[in-house]
């Protein structure tokens, strides 16, 4: 069995590729720094069905202290791999604190390089996003489209990193794998992000806000196809990008009529303004990540946007609590 340091467990992904490992008997250093990006409830949340799992060991850290990640690499001599799934995320909050972005997700990706280089720690896969591809890319969208034209500092901030892990595969030989992630959902997801808000503001009767006519898409990818598809990753690769998406693309229309009919409620709509932060559509190319990894998406949309809304009215007592925006 091996041991494997994962960056962000409290997180979305996190949480669930840390319970994927757990599961196959290997060991899990958890590193998060439970910061109040969004609500942090539901972090303590996923945390508290981590901590009681056998070879679970949490750190409340962050990747910007490097005496912390040096200490702890001290502890565990021998660590397999560095699965980096910290980050700050979301479009329109890297526009309010840019720097928390840069800190997090460049200079913490440059720290866990560092880490790696000076304790012999061979593997690192990185969660990259889709939003790297800019305004106009192909759809649906292959790795070799334009990534060079940010339009936001998220996107920018994980760009970065990812070129910190080309520069470092080369000087050092580190194996890496990015992936580029297409807006994950599903059960205890972020609730800054369009699932979970729509599922919580229609089941309680509140206001559900729209940016635009809601005619955007987006290829909506399930959380336990990504958490597979980030743990196929581990294997040597040398240096390589890939997408991990979603084979079904749907707009926010109509994942809004999706919702209304699983929870027999009607949504209040209120429209706004099209952000010029958001990209109007995504749908990622995935054939690359089929072809070296065998991995394709196993959950359709409907299927797992029922698990979302049954976890949702199972945890409504305090889930409808969670802020959202």
């Amino acid at each position: 069995m091996a041991t494997y340091l994962v960056t962000g467990a409290a997180g979305f992904i996190g949480a669930r590729v840390s319970e994927l490992l757990l599961a196959e008997g290997h060991t899990v250093l958890g590193i998060d720094n439970l910061n109040q990006a969004y609500d942090v409830r539901i972090k303590h949340w996923r945390l508290k069905r981590l901590q009681p799992l056998a070879g679970f060991h949490f750190y409340h850290n962050d990747l910007c202290d490097r005496p912390a990640l040096e200490r702890l690499a001290g502890e565990h001599p021998r660590i397999d791999a560095i699965i980096n799934l910290a980050a700050r995320a979301g479009v329109r909050a890297s526009l309010e604190d840019p720097w928390a972005f840069l800190d997090s997700n460049t200079t913490g990706t440059l720290n866990l390089l560092e880490l790696a280089q000076r304790n012999g720690i061979g593997k690192l896969v990185l969660a990259s996003t889709s939003s790297i591809y800019g305004a106009n890319p192909p759809y649906p969208t292959p790795e070799d489209a334009d990534s060079s034209h940010p339009l936001q500092a998220y996107a920018a901030s994980k760009k970065a990193a990812e070129v910190l892990c080309h520069a470092y595969h080369h000087l050092y030989h580190i194996d890496v794998t990015v992936f580029r992630y297409f807006t994950v959902y599903g059960p205890a997801g972020r609730p800054d992000l369009a699932m979970f808000r729509f599922v919580q503001r229609i089941a309680e009767g509140r206001t559900l806000h729209v940016n635009g006519d809601g005619s955007q898409s987006r290829g909506f990818t399930y959380i336990d196809d990504i958490a597979r598809g980030t743990i196929l990753g581990l294997r040597p690769l040398g240096y390589e990008v890939m997408n991990l998406g979603g084979h079904e693309s749907i707009t926010i229309n109509g994942l809004i009529a999706m919702i209304e009919e699983m929870l027999g409620r009607k949504a209040a709509i209120e429209h706004h303004p099209f952000h010029p932060a958001d990209m109007m559509n995504n749908l990622a190319d995935v054939r690359k990540a089929k072809d070296t990894l065998g991995w394709q998406p196993r959950v359709g949309l409907r299927e797992g946007v029922q698990n979302l809304v049954d976890w949702y009215l199972a945890e409504r007592d305090w889930a409808s609590q969670v802020m959202t925006e």
